[in-house]
């Protein structure tokens, strides 16, 4: 078994945390960067433009209530994907804070 002291442990769990914290933030910019408005999300939208401009040419309210459907749950997929990306980044940046306060709670002058 490794002897781990007060201050080795201190110094594993601040480290830990603040590179967790990290990893959170490089995810959470990857989200936001890849997730928030695809060319797949784009091109639904587009189409389903166009469906609701035909439906509305052509009298079919059906379609044209479809459609709109279709681009609010367009729209909130996208707040949501956007929503996982900033939560993603204020989680790492508290990890950081957290990992930073736990290595300054060690007292470096009684390590030996």
């Amino acid at each position: 078994m490794i002897p781990l002291s007060l201050q080795d442990m201190q110094i594993i769990i601040g480290a830990s945390v603040f590179l967790l914290g990290c990893m959170c933030i490089v995810l959470g910019a990857i989200v936001l960067i890849s997730r928030g408005y695809s060319r797949e999300v784009s091109a639904i939208a587009t189409h389903a433009a166009r469906l609701g401009q035909k439906g509305v040419v052509q009298e079919m309210t059906g379609l044209v209530n479809s459609a709109s459907e279709l681009l609010v749950a367009i729209n909130q997929l996208v707040r949501t994907a956007s929503g996982v990306g900033v939560f993603l980044i204020a989680l790492g940046i508290t990890m950081i804070a957290a990992g930073y306060y736990v290595i300054q709670q060690i007292e470096w002058a009684l390590m030996s």
